[in-house]
């Protein structure tokens, strides 16, 4: 995140709120569903993480031995943390209600609005972590030498604060004259086509939300990785149930995402509102945080210079929330398979929906000709419009219940 200092100082002022400031929720507790969140997506670095701070605060070891041994409140909280990593649309208000009216384990709705910002931000996070490459130490749980990109070679507190990036900037280097050359001039053309197109004709109604569809359900078949089994270790699989349950088992099934749209239910109009009335200045922290990431920008594509890069990052943004089935009525579709190829989106969807599996070809196949900082403004965005798109589900969930 060091690439992009803006953005990480709004990153680190949000996290540091949820884990450190006054709320609804007792530390040990805050960092004890960070552990489960990472958990789900085998994150052994956040795990790690987290399992340290727990302790540092006080956190009874024992909890540490397995999800049943951590109170009947916080494993009651391992169903929403399964639904909302990999397949939030099935979340519904009786999920809400189970939790909430548990007699003695019951969550109060302050407490539940922390937890879900905690669960959204860590599955977030751990996409994150995956698809830059951030590995525990080789000695430690979960450690390798491989996994993604050349940022494994950096302690992640140096990229934090921005040192080893000249090193890592000259020594790819000599690899920015990629064989695919013109891949970024082809892109820059299918923008400025894109945007004539927009100009001159809109499409109906009608057309577009055929065009949403369309793409939501070839969103379905496009395979994470290699669609290859990722067995979890004991030492994460510990802190979460059902270790089988994932994204790509529905679509396999068949099983339609049904369309959520925004204009019954977005994160601006209610989401926002929401969790500001629950848990103050959290929804600004969080507001802010996804406007930093989804208008960054340094107007550059690879060594072009004063590109308005708006029509990508918008494509980008709306293919996640796509898949997870969110639809916006003002957007055409139809531009994110000029703008996204196939290994991009086998890139996106692993490090949404599997980012345990994302690999360090993946990562090196798409966008060939662009920067590494370039690549990690792509995972900021994965990351934010992950993490809102699991907020919409579970704050609609929650505002039926209110309602």
């Amino acid at each position: 995140m060091g690439f992009h200092p803006q953005y990480l100082e709004s990153f680190l002022r949000t996290q540091h709120y949820l884990l450190q400031m006054d709320g609804p929720l007792s530390l040990h507790y805050r960092h004890y569903i960070g552990i489960m969140a990472a958990a789900r997506h085998q994150c052994s670095y956040l795990v790690n993480l987290h399992v340290n701070d727990f302790l540092q605060v006080g956190g009874d070891s024992k909890w540490l031995n397995g999800l049943d041994g951590a109170p009947q409140k916080l494993q009651a909280l391992g169903e929403l943390n399964k639904i909302l990593a990999h397949r939030p649309w099935l979340l519904t208000k009786a999920h809400i209600e189970h939790l909430l009216k548990a007699e003695e384990h019951s969550w109060s709705l302050a407490e539940l609005i922390h937890a879900v910002v905690l669960l959204t931000h860590y599955h977030s996070l751990a996409s994150f972590t995956f698809g830059c490459g951030i590995t525990p130490e080789i000695h430690s749980d979960g450690g390798h030498t491989f996994r993604p990109p050349s940022l494994s070679q950096y302690c992640v507190c140096d990229i934090a604060n921005g040192n080893g990036h000249g090193h890592l900037e000259e020594r790819r280097g000599n690899h920015q004259v990629s064989e695919v050359s013109g891949e970024v001039e082809v892109l820059m053309e299918r923008m400025k086509q894109l945007q004539e197109c927009r100009d001159e004709e809109e499409a109906s109604q009608e057309e577009m939300a055929t065009r949403f569809e369309r793409e939501k359900t070839e969103s379905m078949l496009v395979a994470t990785a290699e669609d290859e089994e990722c067995v979890p270790s004991r030492d994460v699989s510990r802190h979460f149930e059902d270790p089988s349950y994932g994204y790509k088992d529905f679509s396999r099934r068949g099983e339609h995402v049904p369309t959520f749209r925004v204009q019954d239910y977005s994160w601006e109009d209610h989401g926002y509102s929401l969790v500001n009335r629950l848990y103050p200045d959290v929804g600004q922290l969080l507001d802010e945080k996804f406007q930093m990431a989804y208008n960054l920008t340094y107007n550059t594509m690879a060594m072009h210079k004063d590109v308005d890069t708006t029509m990508l990052r918008r494509a980008i943004w709306n293919y996640i929330h796509c898949m997870f089935g969110i639809r916006y009525d003002d957007y055409d579709y139809g531009e994110i398979n000029q703008l996204l190829d196939r290994s991009f989106k086998v890139y996106i969807k692993t490090m949404v929906c599997s980012p345990e599996k994302t690999t360090k070809r993946m990562y090196e196949s798409f966008w060939r000709q662009f920067q590494h900082s370039e690549k990690v403004h792509v995972n900021l965005l994965l990351m934010e419009a992950r993490m809102q798109a699991e907020l919409l589900y579970a704050l609609r969930a929650i505002t039926r219940y209110m309602t």
